[in-house]
């Protein structure tokens, strides 16, 4: 994965609210990559592995949007994959790939 220096954007959720994303800090950061690891863990469950996509948007969400961070349900009706890419790319830094993704999930 190729890391990225990036100011952020703005994404649109389902529901047509606006988050401003962007790289977080280091102290959310921590959390965040410790759950995407769990990436390989669970490859071969595609559940698994959205429940891990989520968990890391949601600990993204802390910094942009706390509210929505804390409630996972609503958190979820308003995603869709495309749009977690997204945020675990702005997120992050990392620039995420379909190829890279699979490798990252074992296939």
């Amino acid at each position: 994965m190729t890391v990225k220096v990036n100011e952020g954007t703005t994404i649109a959720l389902i529901d047509g609210t606006q988050i401003a994303v962007r790289p977080l800090k280091i102290s959310l950061l921590r959390d965040f990559m410790k759950k995407f690891e769990e990436i390989a863990k669970v490859a071969d469950n595609n559940d698994k592995s959205m429940d891990v996509l989520i968990e890391c948007v949601q600990i993204a969400m802390k910094q942009f949007n706390p509210e929505l961070a804390a409630d996972a349900k609503a958190l979820e009706d308003n995603l869709d994959l495309p749009t977690v890419y997204k945020i675990v790319e702005e997120a992050s830094g990392l620039q995420l790939s379909e190829t890279s993704i699979a490798s990252k999930l074992g296939k």
